[in-house]
């Protein structure tokens, strides 16, 4: 039985750790898991994770960057997660849509509206089964 479970919060909040943590319980189980991310799966994911996150020399435009992000998820959709569900597998996500529409639609003061239809497009209408949000305060 294939799963798509995705995991959102700032940076900090310990999404990562408790999708790794998931991962290795759920793999602990039987089951077969495939741990991805965004951005930054496959090889558009690291040319765009390098220009985005990695260089601080670029100053890219907020609608740029939204498009950056749009790609490279619907690149990750196409190429790692719809096959790996195909597959049966259970695809842990750390970051997915939600990170779009807090990060470039609320902090990039970009048209909510815009982003969200963007957002959900590049998801190729893949949907997580469920979402984790970890909430902690900012700081």
């Amino acid at each position: 039985m294939s799963r798509f479970i995705t995991f959102e919060g700032i940076d900090g909040s310990g999404k990562s750790t408790q999708a790794k943590l998931l991962a290795d319980y759920l793999s602990g189980k039987g089951e077969e898991v495939f741990f991805t991310k965004e951005p930054g799966e496959g090889k558009l994911g690291e040319a765009i994770r390098n220009e985005i996150l990695d260089r601080r020399d670029i100053d890219i435009e907020p609608y740029a960057e939204l498009c950056l992000f749009c790609a490279d998820r619907a690149q990750h959709v196409r190429e790692l997660i719809v096959p790996k569900l195909k597959g049966g597998c259970t695809v842990i996500c750390d970051r997915y849509y939600d990170s779009t529409l807090a990060y470039q639609g609320f902090g990039r003061g970009l048209d909510p509206n815009l982003v969200s239809r963007m957002a959900m497009a590049s998801s190729l209408g893949v949907e997580p089964d469920i979402t984790f949000f970890l909430s902690i305060p900012a700081g």
